[in-house]
């Protein structure tokens, strides 16, 4: 929320104390503000700190709810987990197969990389989605997202954060480390508010949000490594699938995650796909500082 201080400076020790203003989710300006203390109020703060093992929220090692890949990644992924000693999948692993027929010259490689990620999923505990069932993300969305949750994907457009799940894509080895129990080690990262207000005009789609966003912030490196949060009342005048589209693009911007808060209409997609219980209310803190 915005914020002005009071007549307190906080030189007495104490924090100054909060009189809210007008406009919630934009960075509060005060002359010394607690900066540390309302970052905790953001969403992606308290998702990161849920995940977090070193027990240091600026130092993060971070283990994931589930992981991702299609068959253009599982195999070799698999294939270094295996030789490093991997016994068992830790972690739900879906292993969906989307990508492969679309670059395959010949002979049997599809079905040579199906039946390897059969026969893994099978031996080490994963979950195997056969070809032409499913693509890699809306498998994920309706059957491995949940409120709160974070998941690892071998695949640069792993997005759900308007479901309430921060996810990110990232190259195998990341994967590997988290089949071997290692952890994904990153700082804090910066936090950025998408405030939405209003609604789209007829004809605008979200992939035309989305190229705004990215034309206003990928030349700049304006959210590069950060998480990109969106929050305000234009939020709750999108659907599911409309806030989905934006989401799956914000990869194009640099950003490393996003999420965004979640309200019935996200309860019932949870819903609809037969996963009620996957929803969780997210908002932000009525406190919470951004980094842009």
């Amino acid at each position: 929320m915005n914020m002005r201080p009071s007549d307190s400076n906080g030189s007495d020790g104490r924090l100054p104390s909060l009189a809210p203003l007008a406009n919630p989710y934009v960075p509060f300006q005060l002359e010394n503000p607690p900066k540390y203390e309302a970052r905790k109020g953001t969403m992606a703060y308290s998702i990161l700190e849920a995940h977090n093992t070193s027990g240091n929220m600026e130092k993060l090692k971070i283990k994931f709810d589930a992981l991702a890949s299609h068959d253009i990644t599982y195999v070799g992924i698999i294939q270094t987990a295996r030789a490093s000693g991997l016994k068992k999948f830790p972690l739900t692993y879906a292993l969906t197969n989307c990508h492969n027929s679309l670059c395959a010259v010949g002979g049997t490689i599809n079905e040579d990389d199906h039946l390897f990620g059969l026969t893994c999923a099978k031996k080490y505990g994963g979950v195997y989605v056969p070809p032409h069932q499913a693509v890699i993300h809306q498998y994920a969305r309706e059957m491995l997202a949940g409120g709160g949750k974070m998941i690892l994907g071998s695949d640069s457009h792993t997005r759900y954060g308007a479901l309430g799940t921060m996810a990110m894509g990232e190259g195998g080895p990341e994967l590997v480390k988290q089949l071997l129990n290692k952890t994904y080690d990153i700082k804090m990262p910066g936090v950025v508010a998408i405030y939405l207000d209003g609604e789209p005009m007829l004809g605008v789609g979200p992939q035309d949000v989305a190229l705004a966003i990215i034309g206003a912030t990928f030349g700049n490196g304006y959210v590069n490594n950060k998480v990109m949060e969106f929050v305000g009342p234009g939020v709750e005048k999108l659907s599911a699938d409309f806030r989905i589209g934006i989401d799956v693009m914000t990869t194009e911007t640099t950003c490393l995650s996003s999420i965004w808060k979640t309200d019935e209409k996200i309860q019932e997609f949870y819903a609809v796909h037969g996963r009620a219980d996957g929803y969780k209310e997210l908002n932000p803190a009525d406190v919470a500082y951004y980094d842009g």
